[in-house]
């Protein structure tokens, strides 16, 4: 029986330089913050994370993430379906602009934001007169988050959107299938699982941002604190084993979404007949 080929020869040696690397980035730099947070015991772990302060910020940062990620699925797939299925003019430039969030310095995209939604902002003026507070709220921060999050999920969507043939909309339409029943029966379940890893990307890096959102938010107790500005706190009052406290509930918790999102997509990939990414 003839051997099959691999690109990369050597599994063992191949896989012990990947789990080495693994390792050394990843694994023991998280090991380490476990470590540090069990210092305090049990008594001192709950103590930290049953403070309704922490509790709220750790809320508010979950809730806008997904919020965001949620919204950011929405019209970023939106967004590369008309990169990738229409001509315009300035469509170079629109495309060029989507990766502007990965290269603008996220404490400069914060206070961009802030001088436009803030009460005397360019437009907060206008819209705090109808009882609509964009700056310093949650809503602000959810807006922060989908700035930063939205070429995640263009950047997924759009190379599964360019592979995707225009005859399997041709061939729907032929069977007597609507222009809805094409998107939701044909598309939709292709690019799922491209738009599970988008929400995922973009969820990920709304939960831990901090420069986008911590001018705009306005770090009120209770009301727009978010978890990393609790760590950051913690850190300066040289409360490290508080810190990594705070820390490791979100790496739990993000983990177990993480988690939760690749089990609906390999089941998603393994539905449509596309091996996962």
């Amino acid at each position: 029986m003839s051997q099959r080929s691999r690109v990369l020869p050597g599994f063992g040696l191949s896989l012990g330089f990947t789990l080495a690397y693994l390792s050394l980035i990843v694994l023991i730099p998280l090991s380490a913050v476990f470590i540090k947070s069990l210092g305090i015991g049990w008594d001192g772990f709950i103590e930290i994370i049953s403070s309704e302060r922490i509790l709220k910020s750790l809320q508010l940062s979950f809730s806008t993430a997904l919020l965001a990620a949620f919204i950011n699925v929405v019209f970023g797939l939106l967004l590369a379906w008309c990169l990738v299925r229409y001509r315009f003019p300035g469509k170079r430039i629109v495309d060029a602009l989507v990766d502007l969030p990965f290269a603008l310095p996220t404490a400069v995209a914060g206070i961009a934001l802030t001088s436009l939604y803030a009460p005397t902002g360019w437009l907060g003026q206008y819209l705090e007169p109808i009882g609509i507070q964009v700056a310093y709220t949650p809503i602000g921060i959810t807006l922060a988050l989908i700035f930063i999050g939205i070429p995640f999920v263009v950047r997924t969507v759009q190379p599964v959107l360019a592979d995707l043939e225009s005859e399997f909309e041709e061939a729907a339409a032929a069977l007597g299938a609507t222009r809805f029943q094409t998107i939701t029966k044909v598309i939709l379940p292709i690019l799922f699982p491209a738009l599970l890893t988008g929400f995922a990307l973009a969820f990920a890096r709304g939960v831990g941002e901090y420069g986008s959102v911590i001018f705009i938010a306005g770090n009120q107790p209770f009301e727009t604190e978010i978890a990393p500005l609790m760590i950051i706190s913690r850190l300066e009052e040289y409360d490290y084993a508080g810190a990594t406290t705070i820390a490791v509930v979100m790496l739990v918790i993000s983990f177990a979404i993480l988690f939760l999102i690749n089990l609906v997509q390999a089941w998603a990939s393994r539905r449509t007949g596309r091996t996962a990414r």
